[in-house]
């Protein structure tokens, strides 16, 4: 059974925004009480938090779709829906967060830092909040904004100080068991370790951690054996220490050879060059072990590696080991930059920025794109004519029509709002002015149905009387 994951794909969906009501006021004798509609509630996001006691991401494999609550719809009386929860979702200490393509979202380092992988959607405001002195009584209202949805990837790249590299059966996770406390599995074959394993170690007043990183083989830069699952784990750390064994049965392999391999390994991998290096011969307790150690050591050391002949059975030359990762862990630490406070930077928008682009495609359809268009769009009932009356005053006082006409756009040319994938397309019937004046009686706009035939009957009799008017004041006596 698997018990550790540091790579899941997430599919994360945010709530909707609750609908917006249209109710009116209904009191006895009191039979216009006006529109009392109240607002849909926000939906809730989903936001990684990270959590220390948090590991692995281990639930998120078993479980990776992951959804926030909707916010309710408004009701009469004035009542607003409730706001949809959070959905606040755990991650281990270092977890990175990419996109589809592998872009970073966010790097999220430090108990409690998070970030919102996906945004609720914004509650429709009622009819009660679009009342105004030109629209008294609005018999629409509108609609919650969907939620933000889609797949991100959960990347865990393990944050340590010092991470122990070298070959399978090396004796890493001995030697990380008598230097702090960690429990690691040991035993006497290849890649008994399947897991990084963490271990604190104090040296005088330093305290740092410890990542005993699996074995890497020729070719784990490419992913051979557990290759790229665990090299990851390397990147976060400050200092990177070579585990070889002097011990080895293997008859091809020596402790220079070993390291030229694993150097080589994390070159092609990339962005390791310059950590510091520590050289570490292990199994010295083995006769053999201990002539081998001191026939490399003066290679090493020529090299420029400092080296350290030490036993993780006969706990030997660990205590000068432990002092010495120290001394680099505390350099490293001293050298990194200083965190500053996080700025909060305002960036105004330009005078001039409408918020909305008009362009021409090559089919001729003309497709308007910004944020406060495609939004009233997704919130518009089309199945009242009033709330579309409503949008297209929006869209004439925010100045589409005119971009459109600059544009060239004729009457009866297609547009559409909105992306290729989710766009409202319709007929362009340019208006000579937009406004809520235009609006006959609740429910109907002249711009998308025929005049009533009462007020057509009256327009054609002051028409004949005009005309009657007209003849008579031309008549001339004989």
């Amino acid at each position: 059974m698997t018990t550790f994951v540091d790579r899941v794909e997430l599919h994360v969906a945010a709530g909707n925004g609750g609908h917006g009501c249209a109710s009116v006021h209904r009191e006895k004798f009191k039979p216009l009480g006006g529109p009392d509609g109240g607002n849909g509630g926000r939906g809730g996001d989903v936001i990684l938090t990270v959590d220390q006691s948090v590991t692995t991401l281990l639930e998120y494999h078993h479980s990776p779709h992951r959804k926030a609550t909707n916010g309710k719809p408004g009701e009469g009386g004035n009542r607003s829906g409730k706001d949809g929860a959070d959905l606040v979702l755990p991650v281990p200490d270092g977890t990175v967060v990419l996109d589809g393509a592998g872009n970073v979202l966010a790097d999220l380092v430090g108990h409690g830092t998070s970030y919102v992988a996906a945004q609720g959607g914004r509650g429709g405001l009622g009819n009660a909040a679009l009342a105004s002195a030109r629209r008294k009584a609005p018999g629409f209202a509108l609609l919650g904004e969907p939620g933000d949805l889609g797949d991100i990837v959960l990347e865990l790249k393990t944050v340590a100080d010092v991470a122990l590299v070298g070959y399978p059966s090396a004796g890493k996770s001995s030697l990380i068991s008598v230097l702090s406390a960690a429990k690691p599995k040991i035993a006497d074959y290849p890649f008994t370790t399947l897991v990084p394993n963490l271990g604190v170690v104090t040296a005088g007043s330093t305290v740092y951690t410890v990542a005993d990183v699996p074995g890497l083989i020729p070719g784990a830069s490419q992913g051979r054996g557990l290759g790229l699952e665990f090299l990851r784990h390397v990147e976060r750390c400050s200092v990177l220490v070579h585990v070889l064994d002097t011990a080895t049965l293997e008859s091809d392999r020596d402790p220079v050879s070993d390291l030229d391999i694993i150097e080589e390994e994390l070159r092609q991998y990339g962005g390791l060059d310059n950590r510091p290096r520590m050289v570490v011969l292990n199994k010295i307790d083995v006769p053999d072990g201990k002539d081998l150690a001191e026939m490399v050591r003066p290679d090493l050391e020529a090299r420029g590696y400092r080296v350290f002949e030490v036993s993780a059975v006969a706990h030997t030359g660990l205590k000068e080991l432990s002092y010495a990762l120290a001394e680099l862990v505390a350099k490293a630490r001293a050298a990194r930059p200083k965190e500053e406070a996080t700025r909060v930077v305002i960036r105004p928008k330009a005078v001039d920025d409408a918020g909305f682009s008009v362009t021409r495609e090559e089919d001729g359809l003309y497709r308007v794109r910004g944020e406060k268009p495609e939004r009233w769009v997704r919130q518009t009932d089309f199945n009242n004519d009033e709330a579309v009356g409503y949008l297209a005053d929006r869209l004439g006082r925010l100045g589409v029509e005119e971009e459109l006409m600059k544009a060239g756009a004729r009457s009866g040319d297609g547009v559409a709002i909105g992306p290729e994938d989710n766009a409202v397309v319709f007929d362009w019937e340019p208006t000579v002015m937009a406004g809520a004046e235009m609006l006959g009686r609740r429910g109907e706009d002249h711009r998308f149905e025929a005049p009533r035939p009462a007020a057509q009957r009256r327009r054609d009799r002051q028409a004949e009387r005009d005309e009657s008017q007209q003849e008579f004041d031309d008549f001339e006596p004989f």
